[in-house]
């Protein structure tokens, strides 16, 4: 990687920090809103779940118009976007205003991750694409310890909007995705002309169609699983008989563990293959959530926990590097949206349906039992219907492998 590879990654890297600050911020926003305006579990999950639906849209919306108007163009937008909805959100004075504007900070949210993943994939070199796109996603590793330093030192402190308006900081990093992203980031063999449900078809032709499955299956079961699991920590940890702030400080805890799964996904995805370590790491993920869901000590939580870190954030890198690898340009960033529109929707259902087995008097282990069965699903939909794209040439034109 040159020195412009690295520019370019830290200025992406940047907008996944604020996204995943965001994600983080969310579920200590969500245990203090549940105390201020006290809410029920079922409507701490809805919060959860309207902002995975606007995720849906945005990853659609800028996915495609990342193949229309160019992958700086809808990235910047989405960032424009996701700041613009947090600062207002920490205004809120009542839970439907609230849900309304995390609608519109989802959507920028999920529009950004897809396309700031295909942007990194197509301007690396092929030996080193996948540790980039990894590397990418450890940012969000970053952004998770920024959130929770900040609702252990903030929230308590200042409350929960102040919080808020720090995560709206990303409309100012705009300036800096603007010098850093170039024009000739972009392909160059794209056409701009073709409609959507043409670019729909080809992700459905035979030479795709069993990759684009294999793809919603995955992001469907894994952001279902880790919208459903991240977004309930600090809640569970309350529910297990921590205090709030006892809570936030054994999730902080917890999140440092993401960045070395991360960094050790990084390094085995160019040596192992991205089947290899996407299978192995959601596996481990799957073990971690059974191991969590039935620890009855603090230690055993902290361990489980760290695990479930480690293994469900390293296995996300590897998603996010295997994605634009299935795919020609002309059609990369509408598929790669697609499937991350896809798994969004697997978001909206995670935290609502906790909340709905919290409220029926459903156990921590056995909720927990639910996600392990579904992350292994994904696992086998890895091994058995995907492809192995390490060392794949991503030319303008058709993936050659």
């Amino acid at each position: 990687m040159t020195k412009e590879h690295r520019t370019l990654l830290w200025a992406a890297g940047g907008a996944w920090l604020f996204d995943a600050m965001d994600v983080g911020m969310l579920s200590f926003v969500i245990a203090a809103l549940a105390k201020e305006w006290q809410l029920s579990s079922a409507q701490m999950g809805l919060i959860g779940s309207v902002s995975s639906i606007g995720m849906v849209f945005g990853a659609v919306i800028f996915g495609i118009l990342a193949d229309k108007i160019g992958r700086k163009n809808s990235l910047l937008c989405s960032l424009l976007v996701f700041s613009i909805g947090n600062g207002i959100s920490a205004f809120s004075t009542s839970l439907s205003l609230f849900l309304v504007l995390r609608l519109l900070v989802g959507a920028g949210l999920g529009g950004e991750l897809p396309v700031a993943s295909t942007l990194i994939s197509e301007n690396t070199p092929t030996a080193s694409r996948g540790r980039a796109v990894v590397l990418l996603e450890s940012f969000w590793a970053a952004g998770w310890l920024v959130a929770s330093l900040l609702a252990y030192f903030v929230i308590p402190v200042w409350g929960w909007r102040v919080v808020l308006l720090i995560t709206s900081l990303p409309a100012i990093y705009t300036l800096v995705l603007r010098k850093h992203v170039k024009q000739e980031h972009e392909p160059t063999t794209i056409n701009r002309k073709v409609p959507f449900m043409q670019r729909l078809r080809v992700l459905f032709e035979p030479a795709y169609r069993q990759r684009t499955i294999m793809l919603w299956l995955v992001w469907f079961l894994v952001v279902f699983s880790y919208y459903g699991m991240f977004l309930w920590l600090p809640s569970v940890m309350v529910l297990k008989g921590f205090s709030l702030v006892k809570s936030f400080e054994y999730v902080l805890i917890m999140t440092l563990a993401q960045l070395p799964g991360y960094f050790v996904a990084a390094w085995l995805i160019e040596k192992w293959g991205r089947k290899r370590v996407l299978g192995g790491f959601l596996i481990g993920t799957a073990l971690s959530a059974l191991l969590f869901g039935n620890a009855n000590s603090v230690a055993m939580l902290l361990v489980a926990g760290a695990l479930l870190s480690f293994f469900n954030l390293g296995a996300w890198g590897a998603l996010y590097a295997y994605t634009p690898e299935q795919y020609p340009a002309l059609v990369r960033g509408s598929g790669s949206g697609l499937a991350a529109g896809i798994g969004r929707i697997g978001g909206v259902v995670g935290p609502v349906l906790v909340g709905a087995l919290i409220q029926q008097g459903v156990s921590v282990a056995v909720i927990f039992t639910l996600f392990t069965g579904a992350i292994l699903l994904a696992a086998g939909a890895v091994f058995f219907l995907g492809q192995e794209t390490m060392n794949a040439v991503l030319t303008d034109g058709k993936l050659q492998v």
